[in-house]
């Protein structure tokens, strides 16, 4: 298999509003350093640089986000697909699928993920690919760590070899008892929103599934506008399209889904919580960016862009101060930033 055929496909859409104030409609956290030194983002173009491996990566985003995909991209030779407006993810990779030969094997990433093991990371994508090119999607199973109500699991069917196997069910965000029972269970596996896939492979499963989708997301791209590495999809037959995931597109419909699991220090940072746990940690639990003091504090998480913040003799709370805004939340609050006036700019 020639591996230098896997097309890097990184999705850049969504506010990542549980992570205001720090997050924010016009500067949302892929485009943000939040574990490391480089921005998430950047960090998802990172680990696809091995051009043994990769080619030039298609990254789709919209048009409010596009300088700053363009300030940190790169790359000169990414592609880069501005999308009229939001479609969710079914439509995004079918634009990719779309610009690429049919044989080319999409490794479709999101791009405001972290993941610590990349080393893990690459031994899976050297699994999904073999899969890929014998017409299987496959998607990338985290490993569960606890009982994850926010997130969908992924059931493991028969085995596949190497690792891998059929896919026997998804279930969306369970309640805490079944989330509990799947992960006693061990054959459950968290949904990351990772994809391999040979392009006419998708496009002939949306096309069998949502032929609607697949047929706009068509004409979108044959009437295209190109000026550079910019990839313009026309504006009518897009915003036509009815949004809606690829899981709920193909993914849950498809009876070729397969699944790689892996355990790869995977966050998606989708809250406060989920960025302190991925962040260094003191003696006793906390973690801290910009200045602060602590005295007695155990699971705290400090994150200020300027102004010192000191407290004493908390434990599991969440402050955060940016951009003349100030969030305090318990951990088990942090799921509910996102419902917050000022998280949805208002």
């Amino acid at each position: 298999m020639d591996e230098a055929r896997i097309t890097p496909v990184i999705l850049c859409g969504g506010s990542g509003t549980r992570l205001w104030p720090r997050s924010r409609a016009d500067n949302p956290k892929p485009f943000q350093t939040l574990v490391g030194e480089a921005t998430l983002f950047e960090e998802a173009l990172s680990r696809c640089v091995d051009a043994t491996r990769f080619g030039p990566p298609v990254i789709v985003t919209g048009a409010a986000h596009q300088p700053l995909v363009e300030a940190q991209c790169g790359h000169a030779d990414a592609s880069i697909i501005v999308e009229p407006c939001a479609r969710n993810t079914a439509a995004a990779i079918a634009l990719a699928a779309l610009c690429v030969p049919g044989d080319a094997l999409l490794l479709v990433c999101p791009s405001d993920q972290h993941i610590a093991d990349t080393a893990a990371f690459d031994a899976a994508i050297s699994r999904a690919a073999g899969l890929a090119q014998e017409g299987w999607l496959v998607t990338f199973g985290i490993e569960p760590t606890r009982a994850e109500t926010g997130f969908g699991y992924i059931a493991r069917g028969e085995s596949l070899g190497d690792g891998a196997y059929r896919v026997a069910q998804f279930t969306e965000k369970p309640d805490a008892a079944r989330a509990a029972e799947f992960l006693a269970g061990g054959r459950h596996d968290w949904n990351g929103g990772i994809f391999m896939f040979r392009a006419d492979r998708f496009l002939q499963e949306l096309a069998a599934n949502r032929a609607d989708i697949a047929d706009l997301a068509k004409v979108a791209m044959e009437s295209a506008t190109r000026d550079g590495r910019i990839i313009r999809p026309d504006d009518d037959s897009f915003t036509r399209i009815e949004g809606t995931s690829i899981d709920y597109a193909v993914m849950e419909r498809t009876d070729r889904a397969a699944v790689v699991p892996v355990n790869m220090g995977w966050s998606d940072i989708g809250n406060w919580q989920a960025l302190h746990d991925a962040r260094p940690h003191d003696a006793s639990g906390n973690s801290v960016s910009g200045s602060a003091q602590l005295a007695d504090c155990r699971n705290v998480a400090i994150d200020s862009d300027g102004p010192r913040v000191s407290a004493i003799g908390l434990e599991n709370i969440i402050i955060v101060v940016n951009g003349g805004e100030v969030l305090v939340t318990t951990m088990d609050g942090a799921q509910a930033v996102g419902k917050l006036d000022g998280a949805n700019g208002k």
